[in-house]
Parts: structure tokens; sequence; C-alpha cells
């Protein structure tokens, strides 16, 4: 399954728009683990012995580019882990849609 296709499912009440919104949720989701795994990852870098020559620059820019390369490896399958969540978070969503249908709900 290619989480990038909006697919609705037969009866659905989910909109493209949500579908899209919680694709995008599943993907952000991802992002902030992967971008986890980047941080430490470069932490394990001895600042002192790399090519830029350490700092709080060297900190600066080490940080901005673990998210960037999160976000990116997210927006491009990553792990696969939105992909994991995604039909759970559809569900959610679903069965919120349908809450909200039962008569004497709260609006």
């Amino acid at each position: 399954m290619d989480i990038r296709t909006p697919t609705r499912q037969p009866g659905s009440t989910l909109t493209t728009a949500q579908y899209e919104k919680v694709r995008a949720q599943a993907e952000e989701l991802e992002g902030v683990f992967l971008n986890t795994l980047t941080k430490e990852l470069f932490s394990s870098i001895k600042t002192d012995e790399s090519v830029m020559g350490g700092g709080f620059g060297e900190e600066t820019w080490r940080s901005m580019q673990s998210e960037q390369m999160a976000a990116n490896m997210a927006q491009n399958g990553g792990l696969g882990l939105a992909e994991q969540l995604l039909p759970d978070l559809l569900a959610m969503q679903e069965a919120a849609n349908n809450q909200n249908k039962l008569p004497g709900a709260f609006k």
C-alpha cells in the first residue's frame, strides 16, 4: 500500500481531505521518530574530531541536518512506520466521523 496515493474504502465516511490529513500526520510521526534516531546517530560523532571543527555552529548545523534528513526520509517512505500506522489512524478517524453522526451526538 502506497500511503501517498489517496484511496477511499467502499462505504468510508472519510473525505479525501481527511485522508490526506491523516496520512500527513502519520508521516509527521514517522519523521519525529526518525529525527530522534538521526540525532542519536550524530551525537555519537565526536565534534572535536570532525571535519567541521566542532563548536556551537556545528551542533546547530547537525540539529538542523538531522531534522531535514528525518523529514525527507519520512516523506519518501522512511522505515514504513507511517504505512503501518495509517490503517489504525484511518479507523480512528472513521470512528470519530461515525460518532458524530449518532442521534443525539454533541456537535
